[in-house]
């Protein structure tokens, strides 16, 4: 018996060694910056807890999941995209799912243009065209010769111009863990002409740039970096056009879609609340390379809480919409249409949907 024990507690040493070894030493994708984050901001004032989003109604459920986006056209049909690369097309109620194309990738932002056309940011793949026939095209797949592994939201100015994000040019939507955790500025922000067919880049060196929003008046556009908890403004027109400035930052939560609502509000979602564990790790680069070789399990990931903001254009919140229980979780986006927000989620099967706050229900 006492040799069997010996034998064990051998074994059990070996095993741990060789644990060790690998969680020091094994090659990982990453090559993180250290980087200090501004401490988090607690959930009181304008951020203090509320259940506003409990009672959001759910719509199109089972018909697929994480429909990251939600998209509207003039006649109020709704648009998701699934993490299995269908687009469907439902009726204003949420009834008859027609599927209007199947993609390769996942697709992420997506808007309707002037024409009835669906705008796609796919990952990987880059900018979409899906016509209202159905009809696929791709408008852009790379700048400069680098491809667009992490085309993440789109939206489109008055004169025609698509406006979309890159989050990384190293990483696709699969892997966001990774570009976050590794914290280098792979992002880019750029703008496609569909009169010429060339793209251009409008910011680079972007920490996961995310949402992307058009002001009402077109003279500027907010632009989420989620590596950095913040909200960007780039001036589009007037005096300071082509200069880029912070709108908010240290934001409470992880920051990702973005769009333009009425009377001059922009929603803005938190796909989750800030992790203050993970935050200790950025400093240390080598304790991040440690920890993205734990089981995938393991590895940070999104609570269960359900948080929108509405910001007006100075960047003030005016609407704080949450939900601690995560009844709809994981908000990656919220679209107003006549009255509603419609939100999309990166893991439900259903879409979000509830009353503007302060107006009365449709």
């Amino acid at each position: 018996m006492l040799l069997v024990w010996k034998s064990v507690r051998r074994v059990a040493l070996v095993a741990l060694g060789l644990a060790i070894l690998y969680l020091l030493f094994w090659p990982v994708a990453i090559d993180p910056l250290a980087w200090t984050p501004p401490k988090g901001l607690e959930l009181a004032g304008v951020y203090e807890p509320n259940s506003a989003l409990a009672a959001v109604d759910r719509m199109a459920e089972g018909v697929g999941v994480g429909s990251e986006d939600v998209a509207i056209d003039l006649g109020g049909r709704i648009y998701a995209g699934y993490e299995d690369g269908r687009i469907v097309m439902f009726q204003p109620d949420g009834s008859e799912p027609q599927v209007m194309a199947e993609l390769e990738g996942r697709p992420l932002g997506m808007h309707v243009d002037g024409l009835g056309n669906l705008l796609v940011c796919v990952s990987p793949g880059g900018l979409y065209h899906i016509s209202p026939f159905g009809q696929v095209k791709v408008l852009s797949r790379s700048f400069g010769g680098v491809p667009f592994l992490l085309a993440n939201d789109v939206d489109v100015g008055a004169d025609g111009t698509v406006y979309f994000s890159d989050s990384s040019f190293a990483f696709s939507v699969d892997q966001t863990v990774a570009e976050l955790m590794e914290h280098r500025a792979r992002g880019r922000l750029l703008a496609y002409d569909p009169a010429t067919g060339e793209t251009r880049m409008l910011l680079h060196r972007l920490y996961y740039a995310n949402g992307v929003a058009v002001s009402p008046g077109q003279n500027f556009l907010l632009m989420v970096e989620t590596g950095k908890f913040r909200v960007q403004r780039l001036w589009l027109g007037g005096p300071r056009a082509g200069e880029s400035e912070t709108l908010i930052d240290n934001l409470p939560g992880f920051p990702d879609g973005i769009s333009t609502g009425a009377d001059g509000i922009f929603w803005l979602t938190l796909v989750s609340p800030r992790k203050p564990l993970l935050e200790a790790l950025m400093p240390w680069p080598f304790l991040r390379k440690v920890v993205m070789r734990l089981p995938e399990p393991l590895l940070p990931a999104p609570g269960s809480y359900g948080f929108v903001l509405g910001l007006n254009a100075e960047g003030e919140v005016v609407h704080n919409l949450q939900d601690p229980g995560g009844a709809f979780t994981q908000i990656s986006s919220a679209q107003e249409d006549k009255g509603m927000l419609y939100l999309g989620s990166l893991v439900e099967d259903a879409i979000g949907r509830l009353p503007v706050p302060g107006l009365p229900r449709p």
